[in-house]
């Protein structure tokens, strides 16, 4: 009766949203799974739970109790969302392998967030390393199906690739002026190549998250607790573009994504389906994630026409591999697709960053076109494609080589360009 009352507890703590609400069932998870090895939980935890959940600067290196705790809270973060889902294929591709031994990768998953790192070259897997089960191996296995975080909007930009092959959108340079939920806003007519560009004119508004308002304090307004319709009827309505020019935002990925929906008339899982279970050929299922009235903000009436996709993407270690191979092999193999990559290569804009990191793709690379990050310094006649994504999850396709690196972490205290660019320009 007792555990029967605590469950209880959890769940309708769990239903307010707060990141500290996790922690009770993680201990209980912990103590069902002969775990206790975390319990009871350290010092800097318990003191900084209500904490607990948010992202990790890149700066700080956490213990291996946050790690773990980490890894807890965001395979649990989508529960109450409703999936867009791709079941897996009858013929799931089979991987090669001519595996090679990999020090310094084994090195970072023993001490860092790091919890799988596969390597693909001319065909075959030759690293496939993961964490060890008695580090972060008993949260996260070959069958976990991780966060994509925005590594996702690069697979909205190869979705419109599809959709455009597949007759439902002209090309990149229509205008979205024939979806009603952008009426009377900046996106009303903006192009579809400046939205894949991250170039949608919305600076004045929003910067990833919206910008909060002046004079007042606290943190942006985070737009994935919205749907599209709710944005555009409030922030958006009566707003007029700014000059296009390089802002990457959260919002334009979730616009793009439900701009495709609302094109497919009713097909949205035809184009999914070609691209993850004929193309990919994926073994288990994947999903975005899709908002309902259990999610959204302030509990209002959410529909499939109000725009509730979110860029949001899950998938297993290995299908995430397969969907890098299927893009790159469009490309080499020109298909329809891959002619849309290269149009997008080719009409990709500089970011004008005013600084250069190499703790990722997203700072790294000079460039961004349909929503992939391009253009690697020491890379000048290699065409790389980049998705890259919040808690140090990485992509990098090398086109030209056939080498694919997919990097699943819970931190981004790796070294991103040693385990990742430089393994590439190596090859």
């Amino acid at each position: 009766m007792k555990t029967i009352f605590i469950i209880i507890t959890i769940n309708l703590m769990v239903i307010s949203n707060s990141y500290a609400n996790y922690l009770n069932e993680y201990k209980i998870w912990l103590s069902d799974n002969n775990q206790n090895k975390y319990l009871p939980l350290s010092k800097k935890i318990t003191k900084n739970k209500d904490k607990l959940g948010e992202r990790f600067k890149w700066d700080y290196n956490p213990t291996l109790e946050e790690l773990h705790y980490q890894v807890f809270h965001y395979l649990e973060d989508d529960k109450g969302f409703s999936k867009q889902e791709t079941i897996g294929s009858e013929n799931p591709y089979k991987f090669k392998f001519n595996l090679e031994e990999d020090k310094y990768v084994d090195k970072k998953l023993n001490n860092s967030g790091l919890l799988s790192y596969l390597m693909f070259r001319e065909g075959h897997i030759v690293v496939d390393k993961i964490s060890p089960k008695e580090r972060l191996g008993s949260l996260f296995n070959n069958k976990t199906k991780w966060t994509s975080a925005s590594a996702g909007k690069s697979l909205t930009g190869y979705l419109v690739g599809q959709a455009i092959c597949d007759g439902y959108i002209d090309n990149v340079d229509v205008r979205l002026n024939d979806w009603p939920l952008l009426k009377n806003t900046l996106y009303e007519n903006v192009k579809l190549i400046d939205l894949l560009n991250m170039a949608g004119g919305d600076q004045k508004f929003i910067k990833n998250h919206f910008k909060k308002e002046l004079g007042k304090k606290g943190r942006e307004r985070n737009v994935n607790n919205n749907t599209i319709k709710k944005h555009m009827e409030g922030t958006f309505k009566g707003s007029q573009p700014s000059k296009n020019k390089y802002n990457y935002s959260n919002l334009v990925s979730n616009i793009i994504i439900n701009y495709v929906w609302f094109k497919s008339n009713g097909n949205f899982n035809k184009i999914t389906d070609r691209i993850f279970k004929e193309k990919a050929k994926i073994e288990d299922s994947v999903y975005f994630l899709k908002m309902n009235e259990n999610t959204v903000s302030n509990g209002y009436e959410v529909t499939d026409e109000s725009g509730p996709l979110r860029y949001s993407f899950r998938a297993n270690r290995y299908d995430y591999l397969r969907i890098a191979k299927a893009i790159m092999e469009d490309w080499q193999n020109d298909t329809c697709v891959g002619k849309y990559l290269k149009n997008i290569n080719e009409r990709k804009i500089s970011k004008n960053l005013k600084y250069k990191s190499d703790l990722g793709a997203y700072s790294y690379s000079r460039s961004y076109g349909g929503q992939f990050h391009l253009n690697f310094p020491g890379f000048k006649k290699r065409n790389i494609f980049a998705l890259d994504g919040a808690y140090g999850q990485s992509i990098l396709i090398d086109m030209d080589k056939s080498i694919i690196i997919v990097i699943n972490a819970v931190h981004g205290n790796y070294n991103w360009k040693k385990i990742a660019l430089k393994k590439i320009k190596k090859n």
